[in-house]
């Protein structure tokens, strides 16, 4: 059986690792804005810039959304870097405004009961050593990711295209993790549960649920690295859940309890929140109320340009360098176009190397910048099932999978 390195596996056994978020968003909260830099997140019709902070335990500069819970989004140009998003710069989602500020990782267990032949604990020490290790790149996003951009506008948080981060997950099977306990025959869901509270007593714990045949298809993984690093408290210390080609509702941090069901999970989370539309790209007409409803699940194919952003100022009447990142999806990305007329013909870009196909896939391109004037550049990324983005932006009022073509417009003429 394959061990996992002893540096990482110190880190991991170590007690009380991490410093108190707690106490770092209390002084974010405190601090007067005009002492931070601002990002502009080219929002429409709206204020659309947003403190940088770099306040937060174990992070880089971020856009700052929420301090409790905290939302910090990765600023786009850390994506032009590579195809593996820093764990220092990765995006922070939480829903309940209790995250645990340290974790004690001697004491920590991992719980799974319910529908199963026995209940076990789990150390992080049995996690480390009494079970095959595996490891694959998968992109980390957050199902609004991009809501800032919905017209008309919707409620919730107003992210920009940065929250999402591709990374190395290491850890092991839940598969062989729920094997140890015996599934029993009639399982339904498998329910995961994470250490974060709701404040008030009435609100919902946070937990999601997958389908039995999901949670036993071997890829679904408990992870305790992150591009060969201990998870950060923010991402999760000191495990999460991985579902790779899904969308991050699914992937709970600091997992401290698996419950199997012999019964659909009809709790809030799965049976009233995270509901999109029952139609292609989960698209309806701005205003719709009533349209059929399932659970957000699948990720769809998206491709954004790294090195250039909207309103940039590039040498004209010469070839203009365009490179990016795409995500298949739930499966790998197959071609990645470019086009400068508005859609009307598309040309192939060079596509790097296939990390894997849950991950970010990066694209260069060069097109032809006119003397003088503005340049439309868009981008657009068909995967392995031959489904493509759709042209236009989609909407649905939880503003929900955006996936639509992105344009980035520069200005072209004697570059400043």
């Amino acid at each position: 059986m394959e061990r996992i390195d002893s540096r990482l596996a110190a880190a991991l056994t170590r007690r009380r690792l991490l410093a108190s978020a707690g106490a770092s968003s209390a002084a974010i909260a405190t601090m007067p804005l005009w002492a931070q830099s601002l990002y502009d997140l080219g929002l429409p019709g709206k204020p659309s810039t947003r403190p940088l902070t770099t306040t937060f335990p174990t992070k880089g500069e971020m856009i700052l959304h929420r301090t409790r819970p905290p939302l910090l989004e990765t600023p786009m140009e850390v994506f032009n870097d590579g195809v593996f998003t820093p764990n220092d710069r990765f995006f922070v989602r939480w829903h309940w405004a209790s995250v645990p500020d340290s974790v004690d990782a001697a004491s920590f267990r991992l719980k799974i009961h319910g529908h199963v032949d026995k209940e076990i604990e789990l150390t992080l020490d049995n996690l480390l050593n009494d079970y095959e290790r595996i490891e694959y790149p998968a992109i980390n996003q957050c199902s609004g990711n991009s809501r800032g951009l919905f017209e008309p506008y919707v409620i919730g948080g107003e992210w920009g295209n940065g929250a999402m981060g591709n990374a190395m997950w290491t850890g092991v099977r839940l598969k062989d993790v729920l094997e140890k306990a015996g599934v029993k025959q009639g399982a339904v869901d498998v329910r995961f549960a994470g250490l974060d509270e709701a404040l008030m007593p009435d609100a919902p714990q946070f937990m999601k649920s997958l389908k039995a045949d999901h949670a036993m298809d071997g890829e679904v993984m408990i992870a305790f690295a992150m591009n060969g690093e201990q998870l950060p408290l923010l991402n999760g210390f000191p495990i999460r859940l991985i579902v790779p080609g899904w969308y991050s509702t699914y992937w709970v941090k600091m997992l401290a309890s698996i419950e199997v069901l012999d019964h659909e999970d009809d709790q809030f989370w799965m049976a009233k929140a995270y509901k999109i539309p029952d139609t292609p790209n989960a698209n309806v007409a701005p205003g719709t109320k009533d349209f059929p409803k399932v659970a957000i699940n699948k990720m769809v194919p998206r491709s954004f340009v790294t090195n250039l952003k909207n309103g940039d100022a590039v040498a004209g009447g010469k070839p203009l360098a365009v490179s990016g990142i795409a995500m298949g999806g739930d499966t790998g990305v197959a071609k990645v176009e470019i086009s400068t007329d508005g859609g009307k013909s598309w040309a192939e870009t060079t596509l790097g190397k296939d990390e894997g196909k849950y991950g970010f896939r990066r694209f260069d391109a060069s097109v032809d910048a006119p003397a003088t004037g503005s340049l439309a550049i868009m981008v657009r990324c068909t995967n392995s099932d031959n489904i493509a983005q759709p042209m236009d932006m989609v909407w649905n009022p939880g503003g929900y999978m955006q996936c639509g073509v992105e344009t980035v417009t520069v200005t072209t003429g004697e570059k400043a």
